[in-house]
């Protein structure tokens, strides 16, 4: 099982194999520490982790490297469109990135969501590396890409930044 107070600080070989599963709820410290460490997610509680371990483990991912949480993506299929998987959060260990591990965290996520035919998500227009991976995972799925202000600065009732809703499709 994965310890849910550490998380690796770099890569333990670049040749190192990553595996992928759904989470468990055991996973919930380990999916906040890495939210935490991510340094660019807004995180949430560590109860909000264990929660979607246990009610979204089909609709998430988490990816390991020798039985270490190195990342992990957590979604849902929205209930007004089940056919549409919204991604909430990518998140890669620091130590781990520039491997392409969050791209292809998307593609086994999307193939084992089959009945998903559309892909959303939300991204501040400054996350230029949010922008790049979905951009880059559209390319790969030769699917297009909509994009439309979603959460304006005015819905949030802090500095959060607008969101825009990504909107990729058809994935398959």
């Amino acid at each position: 099982m994965n310890s849910p107070t550490t998380t690796p600080t770099r890569p333990l070989a670049s040749t190192s194999t990553i595996t992928f599963r759904a989470p468990e709820v055991t996973d919930g410290g380990a999916l906040w520490m890495l939210a935490r460490g991510a340094g660019e997610l807004d995180v949430n509680t560590s109860y909000a982790y264990l929660l979607w371990a246990r009610d979204f483990a089909r609709t998430s991912l988490i990816a390991e490297s020798g039985g270490v949480a190195t990342g992990f993506v957590s979604g849902y299929l929205r209930p007004e469109d089940p056919q549409t998987l919204m991604i909430w959060q990518v998140a890669v260990d620091p130590g781990f990135r520039g491997q392409g591990i969050a791209r292809r965290m998307l593609h086994e996520l999307t193939d084992r969501v089959g009945e998903a035919s559309a892909m959303e998500t939300t991204i501040t227009d400054d996350n230029t590396a949010s922008i790049g991976l979905f951009t880059r995972f559209a390319g790969e799925r030769d699917a297009a890409i909509d994009q439309r202000e979603l959460f304006g600065r005015g819905h949030f009732p802090d500095a959060h930044s607008a969101e825009r809703l990504y909107r990729i499709a058809p994935l398959h």
